[in-house]
Order: structure tokens, then C-alpha cells, then sequence
């Protein structure tokens, strides 16, 4: 088995409910983008003790073709919607990448160009 059989993307069934919705917003004064992730945007996902988001994973492309760890969003047991904001340099990247892990299906994957 394969890395990438592991991690399921838009095409995978249960994207709906699984695959992190990504939103780049600017930050004026502090010239930052905003990342808003959210996951369960078209179909919402079970928060419960049984079925939830356990976390979120941000790593980033930056201009020099590296990739980099960002960031690792614990959510809790099903006490928290996966739906968080984070910023990021636009002058270091120009890919982000964010997998949510879902205690029941796994890990899910979604990247958004800065």
C-alpha cells in the first residue's frame, strides 16, 4: 500500500462531509493572508465523542520548492467543529496544504495556491 491510497481527496466518496474547505482572506494592516479551514462545508460532520475531526495539518510549499510543517490543530474528542483561522506569510508560500483526520474514515486532504 501506497502513501497516497491513505489519503483521500475531492474525488473520494464522503468528501462532502471529510475534505478541508480552504478560504484565503488579506489582512491589511499586517499584510498576512488569512486561512480559514473548515471542514464539513457542503455536508456537515458529526461532532460526537464517536464520529469527529481529530485534527488538522497545515504544511506549506514555500518559493524555494521546500515543504514545510506549519502547524497540527488538535480538536478534541467531539467537542469542537472543525472550523479554525490561521495566518500565513504570502511572501514565504505559494501552496498550502491541510489534512483533516477523521477518527472513523481517516485522513483527507485539500491545497489552496497563495
Amino acid at each position: 500500500m501506497e502513501l497516497n491510497d491513505c489519503i483521500k481527496s475531492r474525488e473520494a466518496e464522503g468528501k462532502e462531509k471529510h475534505v478541508p474547505g480552504l478560504k484565503l482572506t488579506g489582512c491589511s494592516p499586517c499584510g498576512d493572508l488569512g486561512l480559514t479551514i473548515s471542514v464539513g462545508d457542503e455536508v456537515p460532520h458529526p461532532t460526537t465523542p464517536e464520529h469527529h475531526i481529530k485534527h488538522l495539518g497545515v504544511h506549506g510549499l514555500t518559493k524555494d520548492n521546500k515543504l514545510v510543517f506549519i502547524t497540527r490543530l488538535e480538536l478534541g474528542d467531539g467537542y469542537v467543529l472543525p472550523n479554525v483561522k490561521i495566518n500565513i506569510k504570502p511572501d514565504v508560500f505559494t501552496k498550502v496544504f491541510v489534512t483533516s483526520f477523521c477518527n472513523i474514515h481517516g485522513l483527507w486532504e485539500n491545497s489552496i495556491d497563495i
